[in-house]
């Protein structure tokens, strides 16, 4: 094999910033560093691209072998490339994000590395620059969940409007007005009005929706503006 003699060769590394939503907020999959250095601490489900794999298949078989979740689409999110982002020697991370429904996955989570679900807005600190990784995949989240309906693919089929909200606060670590935040919704005219109410969580009940597929498949892609103003 012919290689670029006088270039230096760097490791080229990947990290998977998955969130899932539980049904009550969204969370961040970790887990426990099995190596030196920092081996223990918390981390990005992550690791080293090999020389036959892409950057794509290798995030796919890290995310399975280190936390048993497999067939999870990925986005690519930013090349980490700081000369001294690794403590050990120079690395570059291509970082993807993914957004899931957590109890679409009936498979148990790995335990061989401790992975686990923390809430999106209180989670541990992280090795080396993992932590910024998350900041800008959660920056990048709020952009597209503001503009574009991709937070309702992560509820059940019927739903109410507070469970709703409960998912945007998750996600923009904020409390929204009740009824600023029900206007702004339901104006998008994606919702259907069940006859049904939820009376577990509230005396009076309040009444379920579910999404009307036909509006939201073709107002997907058009800018909604679904946060309500000064959020």
């Amino acid at each position: 094999m012919k290689r670029y003699s006088q270039e230096t060769r760097m490791l080229f590394a990947v990290d998977c910033i998955i969130f899932g939503f539980d049904g009550q907020e969204l969370k961040l999959l970790l887990i426990q560093r099995g190596f030196e250095p920092c081996k223990g601490q918390w981390s990005l489900v992550g690791g080293f691209v090999q020389p036959e794999e892409s950057a794509e298949g290798a995030a796919g078989r890290i995310l399975k072998n280190l936390t048993g979740l497999d067939g999870i689409y990925m986005e690519q999110l930013h090349t980490f490339s700081a000369p001294a982002r690794d403590s050990v020697e120079r690395t570059v991370s291509v970082a993807y994000t993914a957004l899931i429904d957590i109890k679409q996955y009936k498979q148990p989570l790995n335990n061989d590395y401790h992975a686990v679900w923390f809430p999106i807005n209180h989670h541990p600190q992280l090795i080396f620059d993992h932590n910024e990784m998350v900041g800008l995949a959660k920056k990048q989240l709020r952009y597209k969940a503001a503009l574009h309906p991709l937070l309702l693919e992560l509820l059940p089929g019927k739903f109410t409007i507070p469970q709703l909200q409960q998912l945007y606060e998750s996600v923009y670590n904020t409390t929204f007005d009740k009824g600023n935040f029900s206007r702004k919704i339901l104006s998008t005219k994606l919702l259907v009005k069940l006859q049904d109410k939820d009376k577990l969580n509230s005396r009076k009940g309040a009444f379920y929706y579910r999404i009307d597929r036909k509006k939201y498949n073709a107002n997907f892609n058009t800018v909604l503006n679904l946060v309500p103003a000064g959020s």
